[in-house]
């Protein structure tokens, strides 16, 4: 085995490995996945991830952890409108990934910065999953790259071409100089904090917004 793992790069593997199989792979399966000679060196391996939690024993066996798949447990439903008991019920066993990314090989994460999106409920802080290769829509929100600076805005079209449009009135649309280049399509967006008081008044121009793309997507100008 190698004097130094390489643990990003053997869980990736086998998170793929999972996906697709539904179940870990065989000691002579992980030889060739991970490009080791011997079956002690996968053992030595399976220990190290053993350790960080990505896997565990149950009956002498290797066993996937909710660390490895990103499996939840899916416990039931809540009422987002009149209050009623919300009572926990295991209805099934997801994966986040399998949720959100569609394409595993061309999605990747980015941070945001800036408030140009907020009426979108996309705040500074937010992560957000990007697709790339695919074929924007109006009213996608994208990353491009406009005159050779990235920025994240819907795509919009009208007569004289491509426009990327803010979120927020305060910024105003932008249209492309020189050159476009469209990195990826959002597909989810991710918010590991509370969202803050002065942010809930976004809602209200979300949906306005949101309206207006509706609106200028069925209109002769935006087809």
């Amino acid at each position: 085995m190698p004097r130094v793992m390489d643990v990003r790069g053997h869980v990736a593997k086998l998170r793929r490995f999972w996906r697709r199989e539904r179940r870990l792979p065989a000691y002579s399966e992980m030889l060739g996945l991970f490009g080791y000679q011997s079956k002690n060196a996968v053992a030595g391996a399976l220990q190290k991830l053993e350790d960080l939690g990505f896997l565990e024993r149950k009956r002498g066996r290797a066993v996937a952890t909710a660390k490895l798949t990103g499996s939840l447990r899916l416990l039931g439903t809540v009422q987002a409108g009149f209050p009623s008991p919300a009572e926990e019920e295991l209805a099934d066993i997801m994966s986040l990934d399998e949720l959100l990314i569609r394409r595993p090989e061309a999605t990747f994460m980015l941070t945001v910065q800036g408030d140009s999106m907020i009426a979108a409920g996309i705040i500074p802080g937010d992560m957000v999953l990007v697709e790339k290769g695919g074929t924007p829509k109006i009213g996608d929100i994208v990353v491009a790259q406009v005159d050779d600076e990235w920025t994240l805005k819907y795509y919009m079209k009208d007569r004289e071409g491509v426009r990327l449009d803010p979120a927020n009135p305060q910024y105003k649309p932008i249209r492309p100089k020189r050159s476009l280049v469209i990195g990826g399509i959002i597909k989810a967006v991710i918010r590991n904090k509370v969202k803050l008081p002065d942010e809930l008044n976004v809602a209200r121009g979300a949906l306005k917004f949101k309206r207006l793309v509706r609106d200028v997507s069925k209109s002769p100008l935006g087809k």
